[in-house]
């Protein structure tokens, strides 16, 4: 070969390189969504009345309740159900938001879930069989929980992940002690941000976009001063965006949102992520 062709033979493989470097860098990342919260965030729409369109073949998930579903680092395919006992085989609100997700991106994400009914933050209040979202709770913290269960999952995550974002629903639990709902709040929210940021090393991660959505009006557990709460949170960060529900339908019970609720909520939740950057520009 002489010189000049070897130069050209070189000039080549370079190129081919940086193609193949900028290809990658190009590539989209793979998404994560970390949703945890109370019951709505659980779900309690009966499985019968799941919409028919609905497609979650792109969708892994972990999901953990405390000790009711300890999670661990493993996914499995989407498949809604919960681990309260007697209505297992019911879904929420995110179950749409997913389904809006898949088809938007239109390639495989993940999701880390970490929920249970009846739980607050505040360690005052009652909360379902001890468990609270805080890190005084000792050893039945839903935070410390939800951290471990990140801490697994993003050893199994593809290397290029990116977590979108908290999909965040609870409050219900704290109105005893809804004066303190925002520093509780943010509490968590800091010890989430600054615990991904340790874990994966992703400065980025400390500012992390937090989605959370208020509550109907015909809730029988609804505290004005919770919603307060959320939207001076809003009001403090940039990153922390709140949904209004206060108009959606709830199941007989007066405090779960029924099927018609859930998918409202499900598309306000997805197109506030699409305004803030997270969730593509689609019309799914």
């Amino acid at each position: 070969m002489t010189t000049k062709n070897k130069f050209l033979a070189f000039g080549l493989i370079a190129a081919l390189a940086m193609s193949n470097a900028k290809v990658q860098a190009d590539a989209p990342s793979v998404p994560v969504i970390v949703t945890a919260g109370q019951s709505n965030a659980d779900g309690r729409v009966p499985i019968a009345e799941l919409p028919d369109y609905v497609d979650f073949h792109l969708c892994q998930w972990s999901y953990g309740s405390g000790d009711f579903a300890s999670a661990t680092g493993h996914f499995s395919p989407f498949s809604p159900h919960v681990a309260k006992p007697g209505i297992e085989g019911s879904w929420g609100f995110d179950a749409i938001v997913y389904h809006l997700l898949g088809q938007c991106w239109q390639r495989p994400f993940y999701v880390i879930k970490q929920t249970m009914g009846g739980t607050s933050i505040d360690t005052s209040c009652q909360s379902t069989h001890g468990w609270h979202w805080s890190v005084d709770a000792e050893q039945k913290s839903l935070l410390k929980a939800l951290c471990r269960q990140i801490d697994d999952c993003v050893q199994q995550l593809p290397p290029d992940y990116e977590i979108k974002c908290l999909l965040w629903h609870q409050g219900e639990g704290d109105r005893a002690a809804a004066d303190r709902y925002h520093d509780n709040l943010k509490a968590v929210v800091d010890h989430v941000r600054r615990h991904l940021v340790e874990t994966t090393g992703r400065k980025e991660y400390a500012t992390l976009p937090v989605v959370c959505a208020t509550y109907s009006d015909s809730s029988r557990q609804k505290s004005d001063k919770i919603v307060a709460a959320l939207l001076e949170m809003q009001r403090e960060d940039g990153n922390f965006h709140v949904v209004d529900a206060s108009d959606l339908s709830l199941l007989p019970d007066r405090l779960h949102f029924d099927a018609k609720g859930a998918e409202r909520l499900a598309g306000r939740i997805f197109a506030k992520m699409q305004e803030i950057g997270i969730a593509g520009n689609c019309k799914p």
